[in-house]
């Protein structure tokens, strides 16, 4: 009989490791709802059931935990990547653009509209660009009115956790997991 106990809650302990953070849930909810419709009294079958659970939520947490923390290391080693390449990015632009115009002014001081070979072509191309040189003078139908609105939303939240009520709006306490 002890064997048989034992060789069950083996089995049930290996079940929960199994089981995810909403399976875990529900068998917890299923044994209150047990508990509750034996008015409170706890069999020792119920106290173990109960005593799993809590011990698979615990593992099932820290698991979550090491990998939440993972890929929040992940996502900074990715910003600063992106950091990086998006330097080295406008780096490379500054130079190719700084090039460029020391090759184009070359070209004009030496009168050179092309500059050709069987690999390359470097040549002008006209192009027009609109310049406006009096902003008040272009006419009202060349003009768009571009208009946006923005909340304040930090504004609001230092009137609101001063007691000020201000019409449509609800502050709203949530709680954040933290994993250090």
């Amino acid at each position: 009989m002890i064997l048989k106990k034992i060789l069950l809650i083996t089995i049930n302990f290996y079940t929960m490791n199994k089981l995810n953070i909403f399976q875990i849930e529900q068998e917890y909810l299923d044994l209150n709802k047990q508990i509750i419709e034996s008015e409170g009294e706890l069999s020792p079958e119920l106290e173990q059931k109960l005593s799993i659970t809590e011990h698979s939520l615990h593992i099932k947490a820290i698991n979550y935990g090491f990998v939440i923390k993972n890929n929040s290391y992940t996502s900074d080693i990715i910003d600063q990547e992106i950091k990086r390449l998006t330097a080295l990015k406008t780096s490379l632009n500054n130079a190719t653009n700084r090039l460029k115009d020391i090759l184009k002014n070359a070209m004009i001081l030496f009168g050179k509209l092309e500059i050709k070979e069987p690999t390359i072509k470097i040549n002008f191309r006209k192009s027009n660009i609109v310049e406006i040189t009096d902003s008040d003078k272009v006419p009202a139908r060349f003009k768009t009115i571009v208009q946006t609105e923005k909340i304040d939303k930090n504004a609001i939240k230092a009137e609101l956790k001063n007691g000020i009520d201000i019409p449509g709006i609800i502050l709203n306490e949530n709680q954040n997991l933290q994993i250090k």
